[in-house]
C-alpha cells in the first residue's frame, strides 16, 4: 500500500503536510489572517464611519499594505511551487556551488533580476535554502532583491533620477556579494553551520541531458499538480504567517504614533538622523513600492541620500519579518542573526559616506 510519506531510494522528496507529526492548529497564522481580512473588509465597506478614528487608521493601514503586496505574495507562492519541482542538483548547477565567488555572484544577479517585491522574494529565498543553496547565496539573494523589482526601480527613477537609482542598485549588489562571501567563509571555517540541504553534484552530472531525462520520466497528471499544490501552500504558509503578523504590527504603529509622511522632516543627514532612519526601517514593515517614495523623500526633501539608501537597505537586512522567516527555515538564531550583523555595518558605512560626500 502506497503512502504519501514513503521515501524512494533516490533523493528523498520534501515531506508533504501529511507527514508532519502531530499536526496542530497554527494559531498565529489564523489569528493574523482573521484580523487582516476583517480589517480589509471593514475599510472597504465601513470606511465612512471609521474615518478619523484610530480603528479607521488601523484598518486603512492593513488594507493599504495588502493592496500593495498581494501580487508579490501570490507570485512568490507560484515561484515556491516551481522551485519545489526542481531537484536540488539542478538548483546547485544554476546558482553554482556555494562558497565560491561565482556562486555568490549568480545568486546576487538572480536577486537583482527577479521582479518580485520583498514579500514574494522572501518566499523564494527560503525555498532556495531548502533546495540546497548555501547560506551566503541566500543572504546575497535576499539583500540584492527585495526593493529591486522592475516596478520599484521605475518608481525610483521617476522620483530621484536615473543616476541615483543606478548608484543605489550598484551599492546594494556590492553589499549582497560581500555579505554572501563573508557568510560562506564563516561556514567554511566552522563558525556557522552549513546548509544541511546542500548537495554536491555527481561527477557525471550533465544539466541538459539530465533535465530532458527527468522531464520525459515525469507524468504531469492531476495527482502530480495536486501534490505539488498542497506542498506549496503548506510551505508558503510558514512564511506568510510572519508577513501577516507584520501587517498587523504596521497597522498598529500607523494607528498610534507612526506617520511615514514625517520621515523627511525628522531624519536629516546626521548620525542621529541616520540611526533613527535605520531603526524605523527595521521596525516599520513596508512593501518595496511603499518604501521607495519614503526613501526618495529622504534623499530629495531632507537632502539625506545616505538615509534614503539606508531606509531601502535596512529593510532587507534587519526587517523582523525576514528575521522570523529565516529562523523558521534555518531553525537557528545564530544563522538568522548573522544576516543583520554582517550587512548592517556595511549599510551604515555607505550611508554615512553618501550623506557626507554625495557623488553629485
Amino acid at each position: 500500500m502506497s503512502s504519501c510519506c514513503a521515501k524512494p531510494e533516490a533523493e528523498p522528496p520534501d515531506q508533504p503536510p501529511c507527514c508532519a507529526p502531530g499536526r496542530k492548529i497554527d494559531w498565529l497564522f489564523w489569528a493574523c489572517l482573521v484580523v487582516v481580512a476583517a480589517s480589509c473588509l471593514a475599510q472597504l465597506f465601513l470606511h465612512h464611519s471609521l474615518d478619523g478614528s484610530r480603528l479607521g487608521a488601523f484598518t486603512h493601514g492593513a488594507l493599504h499594505m495588502m493592496s500593495r503586496m498581494w501580487w508579490g505574495i501570490l507570485f512568490g507562492i507560484v515561484a515556491v511551487g516551481l522551485v519545489g519541482m526542481i531537484p536540488r542538483e539542478f538548483i546547485t548547477a544554476i546558482l553554482g556551488p556555494g562558497g565560491r565567488f561565482s556562486g555568490i555572484l549568480r545568486a546576487c544577479g538572480a536577486g537583482l533580476l527577479l521582479d518580485l517585491c520583498n514579500h514574494g522574494i522572501l518566499l523564494v529565498g527560503m525555498k532556495l535554502y531548502e533546495r540546497g543553496a548555501s547560506l551566503g547565496q541566500v543572504f546575497a539573494f535576499l539583500i540584492a532583491s527585495p526593493w529591486n523589482s522592475l516596478s520599484t526601480t521605475l518608481i525610483l527613477i521617476a522620483l530621484i533620477g536615473l543616476k541615483w537609482t543606478l548608484i543605489i542598485i550598484a551599492l546594494s549588489a556590492v553589499i549582497g556579494v560581500t555579505t554572501g562571501l563573508i557568510a560562506d567563509l564563516l561556514v567554511r571555517i566552522g563558525k556557522l553551520a552549513p546548509n544541511p540541504h546542500q548537495k554536491n553534484l555527481p561527477p557525471d552530472f550533465q544539466f541538459w541531458p539530465d533535465a530532458r531525462r527527468r522531464y520525459k520520466a515525469t507524468t504531469f497528471n492531476r495527482a502530480f499538480f495536486r501534490g505539488h499544490t498542497r506542498r506549496t501552500l503548506a510551505e508558503s504558509r510558514m512564511i506568510i504567517r510572519w508577513i501577516l503578523l507584520g501587517v498587523v504590527l504596521v497597522a498598529v504603529l500607523r494607528a498610534t504614533f507612526v506617520d511615514p509622511s514625517t520621515f523627511a522632516q525628522w531624519f536629516g543627514p546626521t548620525v542621529s538622523g541616520l540611526a533613527l532612519t535605520f531603526l524605523a526601517a527595521t521596525v516599520i514593515e513596508v512593501c518595496s513600492e511603499g518604501s521607495s517614495p519614503v526613501a526618495a523623500d529622504l534623499l530629495t526633501r531632507a537632502e539625506a541620500p545616505g538615509n534614503g539608501f539606508a531606509f531601502l537597505m535596512a529593510g532587507a537586512a534587519t526587517d523582523y519579518t525576514e528575521i522570523l522567516a529565516l529562523r523558521e527555515t534555518t531553525r537557528s538564531w545564530k544563522l538568522t542573526l548573522a544576516l543583520p550583523l554582517l550587512a548592517s555595518p556595511q549599510i551604515l558605512i555607505l550611508a554615512l559616506i553618501l550623506n557626507q560626500n554625495p557623488p553629485f
